[in-house]
C-alpha cells in the first residue's frame, strides 16, 4: 500500500477536529519497536470508523512497522511524512476492529 506523501503538522496531544473526520493524536516518541504499533492497535480500537489517528514516532523501524500494520489490519495509511526529527503518520480507521 502506497501512502500519499504530504506535509503533516501535529496539533498537539489533544483530540481535534478536521473536515473529513475527527483526529486523535498519539505521541509514540521515545518508544521502540514493537511499542508504537502496540499503542496504535490499542488506540485505534477506541476511535470510530472513519476517524483519523495521527501518530508521531521517532523510532526508525516505524517507517516499516506502521505501514505494515495498516496493510495487515485493514486500516488506511493516508499520509506519512517527516516533521522535524519525528515521523508522522495519518491512519484512517477502516474497520470496527
Amino acid at each position: 500500500m502506497k501512502a500519499n506523501h504530504k506535509s503533516v503538522h501535529r496539533l498537539g496531544d489533544q483530540d481535534s477536529s478536521e473536515p473529513g473526520g475527527r483526529i486523535t493524536d498519539l505521541d509514540a516518541t521515545g518508544l521502540l519497536c514493537p511499542l508504537p504499533v502496540l499503542k496504535i492497535r490499542k488506540r485505534i480500537r477506541a476511535i470510530g470508523t472513519g476517524e483519523i489517528l495521527r501518530v508521531t514516532a521517532d523510532d526508525p523501524a516505524s517507517a516499516i512497522d506502521i505501514p505494515h500494520y495498516c496493510a495487515e489490519s485493514g486500516n488506511t495509511l493516508i499520509a506519512q511524512d517527516t516533521y522535524g526529527s519525528s515521523l508522522v503518520y495519518l491512519i484512517r480507521k477502516s474497520s470496527p476492529a
